[in-house]
């Protein structure tokens, strides 16, 4: 017998909509949500983001300007230090490689681009001035918007970031605080809460989210989106562990496709008119339900590559989108 009237998730979206913050038990129902249940919970997670962002769904893709080496022991991370993997290792890539990336992905339908570099932050000015000048470039020659992905923050490289034309600044919290210890020891949590603080104070937008399936509780789950909704950040990109060889996660599977869907619906109920993008993992782990991610809530979706695993050839998403009922700029 379900313990939770499946029309009570319509109405509870469209209490959302209008400002209503979710409970803890709510939430948890939701991640809960099974048979028709899920059904009527991904009805109003549908119906808040066609309320926000209509049938059109927004592109982002990134480039990996500097990979490796990163002294941080996120357990996920295949760029860290710490253990033995296959990822690339390479310096900061040069202007005219980051601004080439752009320019393809402004071709491809991206509205967003970001420049992600391994670390816990930048700290050669050589490398800003790189940075700087790339970003500089990208919004002249281009149409699309430069995001930066560089680590921790201080208040005065993110008001020259926010100078030279970065639109969004790009920091995840990677999961819950209470779980954040049982992922990385090497910095604290509050650091990269205080930089989501430093970018928005600095005028970016900022773009902050984090990856599932890391052996985060239900109630963790439902912190951190509690977490982004605090912190009021403009949009909210969802990962799923893809896992990496050499890594302390190393074959961790602990995502259906379904999890991945009620994380989803979740969010959108917290976070009703901010942008969500699916990220890396959503092949692995959603399969034959990526189509999906849309119904459930997602307004977005990273295509390309990723960091350091690869994503699918353009032709494939193409399809997706099409199967989906849902308008790309630039592509469909």
């Amino acid at each position: 017998m379900t313990t939770t009237p499946a029309v009570h998730f319509i109405e509870l979206a469209q209490r959302c909509a209008e400002g209503y913050t979710l409970t803890e038990s709510e939430a948890l129902a939701l991640l809960r949500a099974r048979g028709a249940e899920l059904t009527m919970a991904i009805a109003g997670a549908h119906w808040l983001r066609e309320r926000a962002f209509g049938n059109r769904a927004e592109l982002c893709s990134i480039i990996n300007a500097k990979s490796g080496r990163c002294p941080e022991n996120c357990a996920f991370c295949a760029q860290s230090a710490h253990y033995k993997t296959q990822a690339p290792v390479y310096g900061l890539k040069s202007v005219d490689e980051i601004v080439a990336g752009a320019v393809k992905a402004q071709q491809e339908g991206s509205h967003c681009y970001g420049i992600v570099t391994s670390g816990t932050r930048i700290r050669d000015e050589r490398e800003w001035e790189t940075i700087f000048e790339a970003i500089r470039r990208i919004r002249s020659e281009t149409a699309i918007d430069p995001s930066a992905s560089l680590g921790i923050l201080d208040e005065s490289t993110a008001a020259k970031l926010a100078a030279a034309g970065c639109v969004t600044y790009h920091h995840n919290l990677e999961t819950a605080r209470s779980h954040f210890p049982s992922i990385c020891t090497t910095h604290d949590y509050e650091e990269d809460v205080k930089t989501v603080r430093v970018a928005k104070r600095a005028g970016m937008k900022v773009c902050c989210g984090g990856i599932f399936g890391l052996g985060e509780s239900l109630e963790q789950r439902a912190e951190l989106g509690f977490t982004l909704r605090e912190l009021d950040v403009d949009s909210v990109p969802v990962n799923f562990l893809n896992p990496v060889s050499g890594t302390p996660l190393e074959g961790k599977s602990d995502l259906t496709p379904l999890d991945c869907l009620r994380i989803l619906v979740l969010l959108r109920y917290l976070l009703p008119d901010k942008s969500i993008s699916v990220c890396g993992g959503r092949e692995p782990n959603l399969r034959e339900f990526q189509s999906w991610m849309f119904a459930a809530g997602a307004s977005g979706t990273m295509v390309g590559n990723y960091l350091t695993t690869s994503g699918r050839d353009r032709e494939t998403d193409l399809q997706l989108f099409r199967d989906a009922e849902v308008e790309v700029d630039g592509c469909c």
